[in-house]
């Protein structure tokens, strides 16, 4: 092999992403809003999206995602059933577990995002992973006419 080659290898690898976190069994969960489940005492913030807000939740100063939050809460209430699981990230600065959930093999975040409940948030997509999990339910819902 050449170094040319050995080096192109090298890169390619490189840039090949991160594996993300395995997945895991998760217990009976609670909707707190289009963003957020409880299971158990933890609190779970799905990654890389943002659901409008309930109402009095927007502080002043902050630019909330748009929409209506009881609907982007009752959408997240229409899948939270079957098997659960969970790949947790971290945590946030308010002890949430950040963290992407499916039920029944559907990731949480892209239903949202999917269903027009919720906004991506790059910034908030550790590892890219829902950008890698759901790229066209990421697309729909940054479409202008949404």
């Amino acid at each position: 092999m050449n170094v040319l080659t050995l080096l192109l290898v090298l890169a390619l690898g490189a840039c090949s992403p991160q594996p993300l976190p395995p997945e895991e069994p998760l217990g009976s969960c609670t909707v707190s809003d289009g963003d957020t489940i409880r299971c158990g005492d933890e609190r779970i913030r799905l990654l890389g999206i943002d659901a409008p807000e309930l109402p009095g939740h927007c502080r002043t100063g902050r630019i909330c995602a748009p929409g209506n939050p009881v609907a982007s809460t009752e959408s997240l209430n229409t899948v939270i059933a079957g098997r659960l699981g969970v790949r947790r990230f971290g945590k946030d600065r308010y002890g949430r577990t950040l963290a992407m959930v499916s039920a029944d093999d559907r990731d949480l975040s892209c239903h949202q995002l999917a269903a027009g409940q919720a906004i991506y948030r790059s910034d908030w997509d550790n590892l890219s992973a829902i950008m890698r999990t759901c790229p066209d339910a990421i697309a729909a819902a940054n479409a202008p006419s949404r």
